[in-house]
């Protein structure tokens, strides 16, 4: 079973940058698309980044022009960029792995 490990997240303050890391047991070649999803207290779990395998990136109109998602094949991780944070960007951040690999999640907050 593949495990994917998110890169602690933390405590930022609003217009700050973090930037997350999420490192694959196995060449993350091996994902069609791997992404990013957040949840928030009291809300449903939510899509906002993808890259597939050729490097094609999606972003939800949320955080798109403020995060970036890139992988690094020969290390096996995917980051997420995140800039401009506001405080709505609070949430729990998963990694996932199409079609089932989802990593532990780590939580991060931005203080207004």
């Amino acid at each position: 079973q593949v495990q994917l490990v998110e890169s602690r997240g933390g405590l930022v303050q609003a217009g700050g940058s973090l930037r997350l890391s999420c490192t694959a047991s196995r060449s993350i070649f091996s994902f069609i698309v791997m992404a990013w999803h957040r949840q928030a207290p009291g809300k449903q779990r939510e899509l906002f980044a993808s890259i597939s395998h050729d490097g094609t990136t999606n972003y939800a109109d949320s955080v798109k022009g403020r995060f970036s998602i890139s992988r690094d094949n020969a290390k096996n991780t995917v980051y997420l960029q995140m800039n401009s944070l506001k405080a709505e960007d609070t949430a729990d951040y998963y990694c996932f792995g199409a079609p089932r690999s989802w990593g532990q999640g780590t939580q991060v907050t931005v203080s207004s």
